[in-house]
């Protein structure tokens, strides 16, 4: 996005108030590469930024309140409310997050003092499972940071924004898609033990492969969606579980380990998750050496079962998702795809050779719309940096 467009932008909405210089702000979207629906279950996740993301224009008010505005969601308007009120109000709109993470930072003993007027706009698709929700609470947590001269970690602003989602807003949310964002590398995507939090970043290289991400353009809310009763059926696997074995995560053991034991598990949606839960957190494992020996053909493989592990065991994936996967798989020069972020909707990625990418992306679009009814969307992702002040 054009900076001095952004800047005309927020000007334009805030005339007569500006007070001082506007300062520019930045957080990121995120793919998840492998690892799906396992973070909240103590496993390993393979995310990393990328460079769609959410813009904001900033400047200071002298009177403690926030005042906000989104290109995105204009029919709202200006949203203003004090920062000693933050009590959400049952038609809340995107502001919702907002207040959620200044209500987080308030109780985890931040002082949070200064007002100021925000225009925020971003150009990931609202919807599409490439956590637009996730990139506004890390900006928002990186601005708090900066205007009021606190200092704040990457991996407690992530932990601060889903604490926010999770608490204020209500969704049940694991800490990939904050930590990603917060964390983000160029060209590096990380490997996280969502238990312990220890991460490190491995070098994505794709080689002539690029990651195309397929939106299907079919909408879905994360918090009226499945997302809740997955999780709590992953509570119950694991409590029945428990009674045959030590462990705190589902993805403490391994598939061998769950073979053995699984018989406790005598509901089949309980068994369903825990195996896909389980088999997912070994895929991670095995697509991460994949790609630090540069195996590709491998690390797509291992995408494909991600999917068929997220369509038959977990049952989140859908006509769309698995229409558009099924499309990209058929095509010459595509490794693997696997669907991306909560499911039930938005967006899946393919391993595309570069070569092939115009090809696979007309190929797909049009077997998409013959078999749904409506167009899907189409990004080529480039790994970028995460949060922070531009």
């Amino acid at each position: 996005m054009d900076l001095n467009v952004l800047k005309s932008r927020f000007l334009e909405v805030f005339e007569g108030e500006q007070a001082g210089e506007v300062a520019m702000y930045f957080a990121p979207g995120r793919i998840n590469l492998i690892g799906e629906h396992i973070d909240y279950n103590g496993g390993f996740v393979f995310p990393a930024a990328i460079t769609f993301g959410t813009y904001a224009a900033i400047t200071k008010r002298d009177d403690g309140k926030v005042a906000l505005y989104s290109g995105n969601f204009a029919a709202d308007g200006v949203i203003v409310f004090d920062l000693t009120d933050l009590e959400r109000r049952a038609d809340e709109p995107w502001s919702v997050y907002v207040k959620g993470v200044i209500d987080a930072f308030f109780k985890a003993g931040y002082e949070i003092k200064q007002g100021f007027n925000a225009y925020i706009e971003g150009n990931i698709p609202n919807g599409a499972g490439l956590s637009s929700s996730a990139s506004l609470e890390v900006l928002i947590g990186v601005i708090l940071e900066d205007l009021n001269g606190l200092s704040v970690g990457g991996v407690d602003k992530a932990l601060l924004g889903q604490k926010a989602e999770n608490d204020y807003v209500g969704v049940n949310c694991g800490i990939m898609d904050q930590f990603a964002i917060a964390m983000g590398k160029k060209d590096k995507a990380i490997k996280l033990n969502t238990d312990t939090l220890a991460y490190e970043y491995a070098d994505c290289d794709l080689q002539d492969y690029q990651v195309l991400i397929m939106n299907t353009n079919k909408r879905r809310g994360l918090a009226d969606s499945k997302y809740n009763e997955r999780r709590a059926e992953c509570d119950a696997a694991l409590e029945l579980l428990q009674t045959k074995a030590d462990i705190g995560h589902l993805c403490d053991l391994t598939e061998a380990e769950f073979d053995k034991i699984s018989q406790v598990l005598t509901a089949e949606n309980l068994f369903k998750r825990a195996k896909h839960a389980i088999s997912e957190n070994d895929r991670v494992k095995l697509a991460t050496s994949a790609l630090a020996t540069g195996d590709l053909p491998a690390f797509g493989k291992l995408l494909n079962g991600s999917h068929m592990s997220l369509k038959d065991d977990y049952e989140v994936t859908g006509l769309e998702l698995d229409t558009i996967v099924a499309l990209a798989c058929k095509q010459e020069g595509v490794l693997g795809a696997r669907m991306t972020g909560a499911g039930f909707g938005g967006c899946a990625i393919a391993l595309v050779h570069q070569d092939k990418l115009a090809e696979v992306q007309d190929a797909v679009a049009k077997g998409y719309e013959e078999k749904i009814g409506y167009k899907a969307d189409f990004y080529v992702a480039a790994i970028g940096d995460g949060a922070g002040k531009l």
